[in-house]
């Protein structure tokens, strides 16, 4: 299988350096490449060429996205990157031809224009909000809304495309004593049970 891993995260110096961010890729990385899959990086705050990154996800069997949460979000350079990289694969309609509709199938619905079929997206993250707070309905921030509703800005846009979305992995709560360690070594783990998913629904081989 062909990996794509994208590090969203952005260094705030003396604040928030990135080296969970970076483990965890390094981690999910490390593992795949042992596994003898073939695995490509792009750091989103190094700079990006998004004609190479479209051709990278095309490539792909499996996107990873590895981000922060940053004021309930993804940092900002990463809109970027989503406005340039997908714009590049709408205007060479290698990501996508349109949104699916078509005025002689009046049928199709928004959102089905996108060539990436049979490929996995899935979101790891690291979060200062606890577990518990997500699907909580006292919650008083959240009010119920689980952690895909508050991802559902970021994969919207694959899902757009064609990438089917698999299950998303947080490590929470990281600034009060959350044991980062076993969270780390917990997210190989999820990484083969999305790669079974794919693989169980006959859309690639391990």
């Amino acid at each position: 299988m062909k990996i794509h891993i994208v590090n969203a995260h952005l260094v705030y110096p003396d604040w928030t350096e990135g080296g969970l961010n970076r483990s965890m890729a390094d981690r999910a990385r490390d593992h795949l490449r042992a596994l003898g899959h073939e695995v490509t990086e792009t750091a989103i705050e190094d700079g990006v060429d998004p004609e190479s990154e479209v051709q990278r996800y095309i490539d792909a069997d499996l996107v990873i996205l590895q981000t922060p949460i940053n004021w309930f979000g993804a940092p900002w350079p990463y809109k970027r990157y989503v406005d340039e990289v997908f714009n590049a694969g709408l205007h060479s309609r290698r990501l996508l031809d349109n949104d699916g509709r078509t005025r002689s199938d009046p049928t199709r619905q928004y959102g089905t224009g996108g060539h990436m079929h049979g490929k996995g997206f899935f979101v790891a993250a690291t979060w200062s909000a606890p577990a518990g707070t997500f699907g909580n309905p006292d919650s008083v921030l959240f009010e119920g809304k689980t952690v895909d509703d508050l991802l559902l800005g970021i994969s919207a846009s694959y899902r757009f495309v064609g990438f089917t979305v698999l299950q998303s992995y947080g490590i929470f709560d990281i600034f009060r004593g959350t044991d980062i360690t076993a969270g780390i070594e917990d997210y190989t783990a999820h990484v083969d049970a999305q790669l079974a998913v794919l693989a169980g629904a006959g859309k690639v081989q391990l």
